[in-house]
């Protein structure tokens, strides 16, 4: 493996900051367990499936930056990610999603992302493709002279003066195509129509969900593929025709167990509410009977096992495992000794300060008030947040938290909702382009006074 492409430990955390305020406890075992992945595949090839990775549970409030930090973790390590919700699943046998069907998903996310690098492989070819079919549409070509189209029938006679005119038009309308000058001319293509919505298959018995699509999936490859042709533009045509063309010059069998592969090196399954299937001591009964069985079947997957999926097995030996939950109600140790064995990792998340809160609002790339900012520009309006009016958000966001309800983070979204809906409403109709709203500390206080007076209300709005 290249080690250049692969980030150091600090290099991820930096990384990381750019998104997350604090955590650092939680940035730096991510960023340990994401490096441990390169280590284990540059180590000799006997030891090489003895390293298992070193699976995390966090703790912490909701809005703290658990789901934020696994799914950066992911876009940085260009991973295949899925997160799911422990409360979600069922044991087997009764009416649920299965634990296996996170692993299906994780397969199918790893698939999306290598027929997105294999299609960027094969853009230029596709392209020349496409723009040549569009050509032809335009401007078809003419056979010179004595050239033949087929056994049974002779072409017509064109001569070779025209042929060499309908040449030179043909390449001049190249040029224009690739310049995107006919971009906004309709032009009528064939199409494929994708089979119908499925095949009604009455009473499953005991085929398995994954048989079930591999039979879908075969019938619908015997159905005939039909056309009907289409009026577009030829950008339009263009992106459709560059589907087709693209899938035709991609070996998906090649995509399949390249997916396989990544899925099971380098895959990421986050488990959020965890805590949700965690048996209280404080209580029995069957709704913990039946949360240990949740626990139960996780237990295989988080291990290592063998999955099917439509795409092929699939080894989950390998797959890191983020687990995550507030354990407000529980506690980790009330998970099955089994299943706590293989959360090595425990990393307890901070709650949020007020200090976090005017950092989250300001610092980071996707800040809220950059984003709102962005949300503006688009209406050629300019928005500005001073520090004080800043300031004044997170004290607000940080005081309805303590009183009502600690929902992290998220709280920010709903107070800047307030904040900013009225001004929101009014463009473009009553604030004009090229306007320039200056928000400040007296404004703040204006807009979001009530949200303290009445705690009721606020429980409402918020």
């Amino acid at each position: 493996m290249d080690k250049e492409k692969y980030l150091t430990p600090q290099q991820i955390v930096k990384e990381l900051d750019k998104y997350i305020i604090g955590q650092n406890d939680a940035k730096r075992n991510v960023a340990i367990a994401l490096r441990n992945r390169w280590r284990r595949m540059n180590t000799p090839e006997e030891i090489q499936k003895e390293i298992i990775p070193n699976n995390i549970l966090m703790i912490g409030a909701t809005g703290v930056g658990k789901t934020e930090i696994a799914r950066r973790l992911a876009k940085l390590a260009d991973a295949p990610f899925t997160k799911v919700e422990a409360s979600k699943f069922t044991e087997v046998g009764y009416v649920g999603r299965d634990v296996e069907s996170m692993v299906r998903d994780l397969v199918e996310q790893s698939v999306n992302l290598v027929k997105a690098k294999k299609k960027g492989e094969v853009e230029e070819k596709a392209t020349e493709i496409v723009d040549e079919m569009i050509l032809d549409i335009l401007i078809p070509p003419l056979k010179s002279a004595g050239v033949q189209q087929s056994i049974q029938t002779p072409a017509l006679q064109v001569p070779s003066s025209d042929a060499e005119l309908n040449e030179k038009t043909r390449e001049k309308f190249r040029e224009k195509i690739k310049n995107g000058e006919l971009d906004d001319r309709r032009i009528e293509i064939n199409v494929r129509t994708a089979p119908g919505a499925g095949i009604g298959m009455v009473g499953g018995g005991a085929m398995d969900e994954v048989s079930m699509m591999n039979l879908q999936e075969m019938l619908n490859n015997m159905m005939p593929k039909k056309q009907k042709k289409r009026k577009v533009t030829v950008a339009e045509a263009r992106k459709i025709l560059m589907e087709e063309e693209s899938a035709k010059l991609i070996d998906m069998d090649e995509v399949k167990d390249e997916a396989i592969g990544k899925a099971a090196e380098t895959g990421i399954i986050f488990i959020d509410e965890i805590d949700k299937v965690a048996s209280s001591s404080q209580r029995s009964g069957s709704a913990d009977v039946s949360r240990e069985g949740v626990q139960r079947d996780l237990l295989p997957i988080v291990e290592g096992s063998t999955v099917n999926t439509k795409y092929g097995v699939i080894n989950t030996d390998h797959i890191l495992f983020i687990a995550a939950g507030a354990f407000h109600i529980s506690k980790p140790s009330d998970l099955i000794p089994e299943l706590q064995g293989r959360f090595p990792i425990r990393v307890e998340l901070d709650n949020l300060t007020k200090d976090d809160f005017f950092k989250i609002l300001k610092e980071p790339k996707n800040a809220l008030s950059k984003q709102y900012q962005a949300l503006f520009e688009a209406e050629n309006v300019t928005i500005e947040f001073n520090d004080d009016s800043l300031d004044e958000i997170a004290e607000t966001a940080f005081q309805v938290n303590s009183e009502i309800e600690n929902i992290g983070a998220r709280r920010l979204h709903t107070v800047m909702s307030k904040l900013l809906n009225d001004f929101l409403f009014d463009v473009p109709e009553i604030i004009g382009e090229n306007a320039h709203i200056v928000i400040t500390r007296d404004l703040v206080k204006d807009k979001l006074a009530n949200l303290m007076k009445n705690k009721d209300l606020s429980e409402f709005i918020l």
